[in-house]
């Protein structure tokens, strides 16, 4: 049975969207970071229950820790971007809708991460 791609496709490993392989793999790598890094924050957030916000502060304001919670949220915001375009890929059928939906997610998630990292960085400067 022939296949309808072109050798050149099937040597680049691209499937009929030419991105799907791509996508895979980053999902699978940004949850394989979010293992050790989620561990990282559950760690935190159980050291620092029942203090105060100087306590929590002075967490952050360690580079370490400030540079841990900065991949953790970046990640875990690319993570769910890629998983959102795969529902909205899967769910929604009509072009206009996946693109106001795909452009809705993309500025969520720039802004969210834009002002997260804003406020890491303000911590650790003061």
């Amino acid at each position: 049975m022939s296949s309808a791609q072109s050798p050149l496709r099937r040597t680049r490993n691209l499937g009929a969207s030419h991105s799907g392989t791509g996508h895979f793999w980053r999902e699978r790598i940004t949850a394989a970071a979010l293992v050790p890094l989620s561990l990282w924050f559950l760690y935190a957030v159980l050291g620092l229950a029942g203090t105060n916000v100087v306590t929590a502060l002075r967490f952050l304001a360690l580079p370490w820790n400030a540079l841990l919670m900065a991949a953790f949220v970046l990640t875990a915001l690319y993570h769910a971007a890629l998983g959102l375009q795969v529902v909205i890929d899967d769910y929604v059928h009509t072009a206009g809708s996946k693109i106001l939906l795909f452009l809705l997610v993309r500025i969520s998630v720039i802004a969210a991460g834009s002002v997260s990292l804003f406020a890491l960085l303000r911590i650790a400067a003061f």
